[in-house]
């Protein structure tokens, strides 16, 4: 009772309050929670021993379900279309690349035991969505490196789980993999993303036939649909992650009521369950046990970062007019974090016996990745000459809650640089009919839209309009700032 109503939520206020704290040193959350859970953990201050390898196991599918959805909900279908060959290459025979990489070097390089060579290579293949994304926020990249490596590290994560399952379940029958394993491989990767189509657009018309008034059924909905989409695939033995994926892409990029309030409650319960998810991870840590592995830990974080990661990019995007600078950061890029940590838990929980030994290694690993390459991705950004210090970030905003059908969206469009720079007034813009600009976001000022309202550069400008004319708008006010920065 006192760990659960006493010392559960002192644990996840710290996490909060810290993390305000260091964001302006882009130290990602999941770092912080993992801390956070270390120091409280049974080795430390030891306010909570935590030795349950199987609870910890099943709590992070769960939570995997949610981030994978809201990975794939807030992946545009815009964005996806301009780097579809690099991005998707990455976040598949990308991750098949590395795992293959790594397990070359770990077991015939250095010698290691085929079975802890096999488990490492799987788990540690996928990059971490959630820390890429809180770093990436501070940096000003172009929107084809920013959009590749994001949404690869969205989108590589069923691969490494589907590869581990594999892997864990092969060793844990103690059956040869055979060809079987590979039809059903096939089948895993080919079914999943049709259960997810289907169960995607099934929910988008389940939300807009219901249409209740009461805001909460739809967040019940929202709970309900994406667990049923995991389960029903995986009872067809298809990939339940690689289904609640493309479930979240299919609804994301679809219109359907109350979609703004959905798609923050989304982003809401991923938050928390990454959060709780990364605190349980952190007390499962026993921290002197790295003494016994810190060397095998330095070895695969160098194998992985140095050798195995930048030949998958390598070779993962030639041929794609990548650029050899946007390869050599998208390779100092492949953060690990989450879903590693929560594939460690399979060797443990299936019952092998190096289940503990491989869950520390990739601890370790994730550990330094997230301290060495993360602390570090804007100096090199710097270094390469593709990044430059990012705009802040806007204080103000508006959002539609929709309790009925409508067309109508609201579309923020951040206007380009320099700051400051005299634009039109809105008088004389022409956007399509039925739009109208409902807000101006400059700095920490709020600028109330009127026709004599003069644009300026880094203005952020929210326009309610109807969804289908989005990227219209984006385009005129795009246009028409640069028409009068030519005539300045």
């Amino acid at each position: 009772m006192y760990t659960v109503y006493l010392i559960l939520p002192a644990l996840l206020i710290a996490v909060v309050m810290a993390s305000v704290w260091l964001e302006r040193w882009s130290v990602p959350v999941i770092l912080i929670a993992l801390g956070t859970g270390i120091v409280c953990g049974s080795d430390v201050l030891k306010l909570w021993y935590f030795d349950d390898m199987l609870l910890t196991n099943r709590f992070a599918n769960l939570a995997l379900v949610f981030i994978l959805f809201q990975g794939g909900f807030m992946t545009k279908r815009s964005d996806f279309r301009a780097v579809a060959l690099p991005a998707g290459g990455l976040a598949t025979w990308g991750v098949l690349l590395t795992a293959a990489a790594t397990f070359v070097v770990l077991r015939w390089g250095l010698g290691w035991a085929m079975e802890l060579s096999l488990l490492l290579a799987v788990i540690v293949s996928s990059t971490d969505s959630a820390a890429i994304f809180s770093i990436l926020r501070h940096q000003s990249l172009s929107k084809k490196l920013s959009s590749t490596v994001e949404i690869e590290s969205a989108a590589n994560d069923p691969m490494a789980i589907l590869l581990t399952t594999l892997a864990v379940g092969s060793l844990a029958s103690g059956e040869a993999f055979r060809f079987s394993s590979v039809l059903l491989f096939l089948w895993k990767f080919g079914a999943g993303p049709v259960f997810g189509y289907l169960a995607g657009r099934w929910i988008i018309w389940l939300f807009n036939w219901l249409t209740p008034q009461d805001r909460g059924y739809y967040y019940i909905l929202f709970i309900g649909v994406v667990m049923l989409t995991y389960g029903l695939t995986e009872l067809a033995q298809a990939s339940g992650m690689l289904a609640v994926f493309m479930a979240g892409y299919v609804v994301g990029n679809g219109s359907f009521v109350h979609k703004q309030g959905v798609q923050n409650f989304s982003a809401a319960v991923s938050t928390i369950v990454n959060v709780g998810m990364f605190v349980l991870m952190g007390l499962l840590v026993f921290p002197r046990q790295f003494a016994e592995i810190w060397w095998q830990g330095l070895l695969l974080f160098l194998t992985l970062t140095f050798v195995a990661r930048p030949l998958a990019v390598f070779l993962g995007t030639s041929g794609m007019r990548f650029g050899g600078r946007n390869k050599l950061f998208a390779s100092w890029a492949g953060l690990r974090g989450a879903v590693p940590i929560v594939l460690a838990t399979y060797p443990a929980a299936a019952g092998l016996a190096i289940g503990n030994e491989v869950f520390n290694l990739v601890f370790f690993v994730v550990i330094l990745s997230i301290l060495v390459q993360g602390s570090t991705l804007g100096l090199v950004a710097g270094w390469l000459g593709l990044s430059e210090p990012a705009r802040p970030r806007t204080l103000f905003s508006l959002e539609m809650i929709t309790m009925a059908k409508s067309d109508y969206d609201v579309v923020t469009v951040d206007l380009p640089g320099p700051q400051g720079a005299p634009g039109l007034r809105l008088r004389e813009l022409s956007l399509p009919d039925g739009a109208v600009i409902t807000l101006i976001a400059r700095g920490e000022e709020v600028v109330l839209p009127k026709g004599e309202t003069q644009l300026q550069g880094w203005d952020q400008v929210t326009v309610l309009a109807h969804a289908p004319d989005e990227d219209a708008i984006r385009q005129r006010l795009n246009e028409a700032f640069s028409a009068a920065q030519s005539r300045a």
